[in-house]
């Protein structure tokens, strides 16, 4: 996958996730999570796009594992809303999934990185 496809897929899981976001229930456990993953899902986009801009090797692993951590976070957050039952499952399980596979691309980029030092 190239970068500037994986900018684009990332940055339509930010999409998602603020739409999930949405519907989350106004409760105070519907509310803190929806902070918490407003939060760490937008960061996957954003720290994604700062790597492509990184200026050196290094500080690209370094973003790519604040991405990394971020969606693995994310991933958190969407097994706590199914578990939850805040929403339900077959609303939540694709965006759990493309965070898993974002977090799957995310390690083997920077391995494959890490390699190359």
């Amino acid at each position: 996958m190239k970068g500037d496809e994986l900018k684009q897929r990332t940055k339509q899981f930010v999409l998602r996730i603020m739409k999930l976001v949405n519907a989350l229930p106004n409760t105070i456990s519907g509310r803190v999570i929806a902070k918490q993953i407003m939060r760490s899902g937008s960061s996957v986009g954003a720290n994604y796009r700062a790597a492509c801009r990184a200026r050196s090797n290094a500080e690209f692993i370094a973003k790519l594992g604040i991405v990394l951590e971020e969606s693995d976070e994310t991933e958190f957050w969407l097994e706590l809303i199914m578990e939850g039952d805040l929403l339900p499952n077959d609303k939540v399980e694709a965006l759990k999934k493309e965070a898993e596979e974002i977090t799957a691309i995310m390690a083997a980029s920077r391995k494959t990185a890490q390699s190359k030092t």
